[in-house]
């Protein structure tokens, strides 16, 4: 029987994902930087969840307060930013800020180069849960590998 593999949920998370229960256990508590991370390694992983429209927003009316987010998850071994959006999406201009899309896109590009975190734009939010559970499933087997060999 495997373990179940404990997922961190960020208690200003608000619309956390429902995690397989039968792979994960979730405890709800404040973290250091993202929405989601692993037990025991919440300085080591940080997985930043974001809907299209709030992505948008971040980056073009929060942009100092979402570059101190991006500085905390750059210092993270395992990081990244998942939009519950399309990359079409963007480029179309489809999250109703009035933010021209090369605008949010030449952010995201921004945030991949300059602080090293990949910008996944997954889709939906159902795609995006299941991103983030396969993220944080194979962190946690890095990890481990690294820590016990």
């Amino acid at each position: 029987m495997n373990d179940l593999i404990p997922i961190i949920v960020d208690s200003r998370e608000q619309a956390p994902y429902a995690f397989a229960p039968t792979r994960f256990s979730v405890e709800r508590r404040a973290l250091p930087a993202g929405d989601y991370s692993l037990l025991s390694s919440e300085t080591r992983v940080a997985v930043e969840r974001k809907s299209l429209v709030d992505f948008a927003q971040s980056v073009i009316r929060a942009r100092h307060r979402f570059h101190e987010e991006l500085r905390k998850l750059a210092a993270c071994e395992h990081a990244c930013i998942v939009v519950e959006g399309s990359l079409r999406e963007v480029l179309e201009g489809a999250y109703g800020t009035g933010a021209h899309p090369n605008a949010i896109f030449g952010a995201a590009l921004s945030i991949c180069i300059d602080y090293r975190i990949p910008v996944f734009f997954c889709g939906d939010r159902q795609a995006a849960r299941r991103f983030v559970e396969g993220y944080l499933e194979r962190c946690a087997r890095a990890i481990n590998e690294r820590d016990l060999g």
